[in-house]
């Protein structure tokens, strides 16, 4: 039961941060590009490369994995919203725009998850 509780604890907190993530980076660049989700999606990549690399040391415990890791993180990133806001720049007629997002939330997600496991492992 502790693991339900504190998953929900960390999706709760990491919801709440992507909203206002969200707002802020709407805020600065405007509605023109999905930013905001490539945002939470490109900090939550990082954070979880690290996660992953302080469990594979076994610096830290099952109940924190399930707070950052599935919690927090899970409700940080978001697949169905960039999925969405990629269907509704296609039926835009903006491939353009979809394109990059497409690459941008997979690319950047990639190389952010492994910088976040290197900085971790590099200071082993």
């Amino acid at each position: 039961m502790i693991n339900l509780t504190v998953v929900a604890l960390g999706g709760a907190t990491g919801a709440v941060l992507r909203y206002l993530i969200s707002i802020f980076v709407l805020q600065l660049f405007g509605s023109g590009f999905p930013f905001g989700t490539l945002a939470v999606n490109v900090l939550g990549s990082f954070l979880m490369g690290m996660i992953y690399a302080l469990g594979e040391l076994s610096h830290i415990s099952p109940e924190i994995k399930a707070l950052v890791g599935v919690g927090f993180l899970g409700a940080l990133t978001t697949f169905s919203t960039f999925s969405n806001e990629t269907l509704l720049l296609i039926q835009g007629g903006e491939l353009l725009k979809a394109f990059l997002n497409v690459a941008l939330n997979l690319g950047l997600c990639l190389a952010m998850v492994y910088l976040g496991q290197q900085l971790i492992f590099s200071r082993v």
